[in-house]
């Protein structure tokens, strides 16, 4: 198996990169939020819609090429999650699959049950839970974050679990801080009595290939737009629980999994992307036909790149006075990701003057309220700058250097 492809050659792939703003090459630190997206992906995207276009499961040409297509996307994302195609289902987006999930969960819970979520997580993975408290009576427990560390208390799981768990929500990377919980732990725990785990992965899958037996969950939900894809939700599960959860559905559509978790007619041409973005990101290690060997080895090498990166951020970031870091150092096991605040400028201001540097960034809380509100944040907001496969070390040391001057 040959070396993983360079950066100037992954950078060559997508036309986004060749933007410029206010006179200068635009640098991409949006990641965490959404990647930009290469050629291939939307090359795959325009062929399916411009000669294969059809709704499923007709006996003309390109109605069962649509069907070729989707069961192929299915067979990509088995391989990408290490599991089987019965296995993997499709939605608009994570925190949609999610709502989904809970609901047809909850329908077989009962006042008093339980669900443990955590003061790390996306609001993806809190909002559809707390909305069984309201429709079914559904008890909250909330596993509790350390702000100085941002790492979730895992030594405060056992006392949360109990006879009537359900269910463990928890994300896998956090979006905001760039933290990776130790979820194998929290499912064996969460397991031993009996309960669910579902993850959201969606800030984990672009940095970690996603090994579902290793993590040991029950369902793992991802969305493609934040690893060079289209904007489609990607859901694996048990096909023994998709088998029997009670999904919303209508009466004609198919029963078994993973179908019978799609409602309606899905973004086949986005799902025919998210595929092709597996594919993509799999042939930067060119050789060989095994794709999952070739993703994890793409993965290692962008994930080994990506935190030399992280460093040299950290540390530019940390050498600015007024500029505070939020999230595990670079030793710790992590994705490249950061938020940060400058003294007396909000989050919005500094977001406005690097943009004008050609360097987007997000700000604000990104849906990680609870997060914001444990660093008491939640009013001015946290500025974010993520690496991607794309990211060089020059605009790194741009990003830095755009920071300082709005810093004095």
């Amino acid at each position: 198996m040959t070396a993983v492809a360079p950066v100037e050659a992954i950078r060559a792939a997508f036309p986004a990169l060749r933007r410029t703003h206010a006179g200068l090459p635009v640098a991409y630190f949006d990641g965490p939020g959404g990647t930009q997206v290469p050629e291939p992906v939307v090359d795959a995207m325009a062929d399916y819609l411009l000669h294969h276009n059809a709704n499923t499961h007709w006996r003309y040409p390109t109605s069962e090429e649509t069907d070729a297509l989707l069961a192929d996307a299915r067979e990509v994302f088995a391989r990408f999650f290490g599991a089987t195609p019965d296995e993997v289902s499709f939605g608009n987006n994570m925190t949609t699959i999610t709502f989904h999930v809970a609901r047809a969960l909850g329908r077989d819970w009962r006042s008093g049950d339980e669900v443990i979520v955590t003061e790390l997580d996306h609001h993806g993975n809190i909002a559809p839970w707390q909305a069984l408290e309201r429709e079914r009576g559904i008890v909250l427990r909330w596993l509790p974050m350390d702000a100085d560390t941002c790492q979730l208390r895992l030594d405060a799981l056992p006392a949360l679990l109990g006879p009537r768990t359900r269910l463990l929500a928890i994300g896998a990377a956090s979006n905001i801080v760039g933290t990776v919980s130790d979820v194998a732990t929290a499912a064996r725990m969460a397991h031993d009595v009996g309960a669910l785990v579902f993850v959201d992965g969606v800030h984990y899958a672009p940095h970690f290939l996603p090994d579902v037996g290793a993590l040991g969950c029950d369902l793992f939900a991802c969305s493609a737009y934040k690893f060079y894809g289209p904007h489609v939700g990607v859901l694996w599960g048990r096909r023994d629980l998709l088998e029997r959860m009670d999904a919303p559905r209508l009466e004609p559509a198919p029963q078994t999994a993973p179908e019978r978790l799609e409602t309606g007619t899905q973004n086949q041409e986005g799902i025919v992307g998210a595929a092709a973005a597996v594919r993509w990101l799999a042939s930067l290690t060119p050789g060989g036909d095994d794709t999952r060997q070739r993703l994890a080895a793409t993965y290692d090498e962008v994930h080994r790149r990506s935190a030399t990166l992280f460093s040299r951020l950290w540390d530019g970031l940390g050498a600015i006075g007024g500029v505070r870091r939020y999230g595990p150092p670079p030793t710790a096991k992590r994705t490249a990701t950061v938020s940060f605040t400058v003294a007396n400028v909000d989050s919005e201001r500094v977001a406005i003057a690097l943009a004008r540097a050609g360097c987007f960034v997000s700000h604000g809380d990104f849906y990680a309220s609870t997060v914001a509100r444990r660093l008491g944040l939640a009013t001015e907001g946290l500025v974010r700058i993520g690496a991607s496969s794309y990211t060089t070390a020059g605009e790194i040391d741009r990003v830095v250097a755009a920071v300082a001057r709005v810093a004095h």
